[in-house]
């Protein structure tokens, strides 16, 4: 009986590969949805870990969060270096890291930071050591895969943090690679760790830490001091009270304020899920669009093979097989356009993450099935084997004998 269905598949092969593109169109859209979200908050989860609160320079709480837990966007500004300080002092505060941003290296962010940052999002040494001395520098796993970075390699960072956006060389600081990280699968698999005191230097901002030069005065040494800042203080809370008193007491300071990952990356999901919702409804209708055009195709195909069928009636088919016969046509035309919508959707997030910097970032991997598929196929076989049924059930209802006659 399959042979017999491909046979007929075959004799119509225009309708069957239209029918076939339609339904591969919707499962593809579907599974793309499905990957796209689930990818995405997955790494959005992954990447916060630990991290209660961020607190930087007034401006947007998404960007914010973006720029200084994703790596995604571009800081809001920079704030004192006694903001660090003054978290630590607060009741309920159990880890506050600093983040220094503002230099890249082949589209990959150099990050000043403390060996507390790795920790947090559980990295840990592949090769090498943390870095402890300026200018020393500790890659991810994406980093060293991508430039072939080794132990003892030095290399020049530029300024600016986007993808293509690499500006002037500072060529008189160059860094050297003490340590390679393992692969985590979070964000710090495509940074360049460093010290904070290596971005100051890099751009010529004074250490306050160190004492002051000889034949400076104090009051010059403060002043080049002062122009210390940070980008951002990454906040993990020890205890709720922490949670409920310091977002309202840093958002209440002048110049800083608070932003908690979870309750941005939930508005941020909010907003792209509206739009995802309304792409997988028309994906769902796309999908019994392509359901009804099996349906009629196959209708429209029975009318014109109601002789074979009577037919095979007559030499002893039963009406099973006759079912069968007409079920596998729809069978193999769900299954087809099920299998092409897989290799569609997986293509088009593989091409979406090589081609975009920002997706590729965020972790979007072609190469990642989920469980949800296998309802989405299932879907679409359902799909097709009702709209076969319905018309092999009205051929059991004709008269064969009229039927025949009716073929002469």
């Amino acid at each position: 009986m399959i042979g017999l269905s491909l046979a007929y598949l075959r004799d119509r092969g225009l309708n069957t590969a239209l029918n076939i593109l339609l339904l591969a169109l919707s499962v593809a859209s579907l599974v793309i949805l499905l990957l796209f979200s689930s990818q995405l908050e997955n790494r959005f989860d992954k990447d916060a870990q630990g991290i209660d609160m961020v607190v930087g320079a007034k401006g947007s709480p998404l960007q914010l969060i973006l720029s200084s837990v994703y790596h995604v966007d571009i800081p809001t500004g920079n704030v004192p270096l006694d903001t660090v300080d003054l978290l630590r002092r607060q009741l309920g505060v159990a880890e506050a890291i600093p983040l220094a941003l503002g230099d890249s290296f082949r589209s990959f962010r150099i990050v000043g930071t403390e060996p507390a940052y790795p920790a947090l999002l559980g990295a840990s040494l592949a090769d090498g050591r943390m870095f402890a001395a300026k200018m020393e520098a500790v890659i991810g796993a994406d980093v060293a895969a991508r430039t072939g970075a080794t132990l003892g390699q030095r290399f020049v960072g530029g300024h600016g943090m986007s993808s293509g956006d690499e500006g002037p060389k500072h060529e008189e600081t160059p860094f050297i690679v003490v340590g390679r990280l393992k692969p985590t699968g979070t964000v710090i698999d495509r940074l360049i760790l460093t010290r904070v005191e290596s971005v100051w230097g890099v751009h010529g901002i004074e250490d306050p830490g160190e004492d002051h030069h000889e034949g400076e005065s104090a009051e010059d040494h403060e002043a080049h001091a002062g122009a210390a800042e940070v980008t951002a203080v990454l906040v993990r809370f020890g205890s709720p009270i922490a949670a409920v008193r310091l977002p309202g007491f840093i958002n209440r300071q002048t110049n800083l304020q608070a932003a908690v990952p979870a309750v941005e990356v939930s508005r941020l999901l909010a907003l792209v899920g509206v739009g995802l919702d309304a792409v997988r409804a028309f994906a769902v209708l796309l999908m019994l669009t392509a359901g009804l055009s099996i349906f009629v195709a196959l209708l429209t195909a029975l009318k014109e093979r109601e002789g074979d069928m009577a037919m095979l009636r007559v030499i002893g088919a039963s009406r099973a097989a006759i079912i069968g016969q007409v079920a596998s046509e729809g069978l193999i035309l769900a299954s087809a356009g099920a299998a092409l919508g897989l290799l569609l959707g997986h293509g088009v997030i593989g091409m979406a993450a090589a081609s975009i910097e920002q997706l590729r970032a965020l972790g979007l991997n072609a190469l990642t099935f989920h469980p949800g598929e296998a309802l989405i196929v299932a879907a679409a076989l359902g799909i097709g084997l009702i709209a076969a049924l319905i018309p092999a059930l009205r051929v059991l209802k004709t008269d064969i004998a009229e039927t025949l006659a009716n073929a002469r």
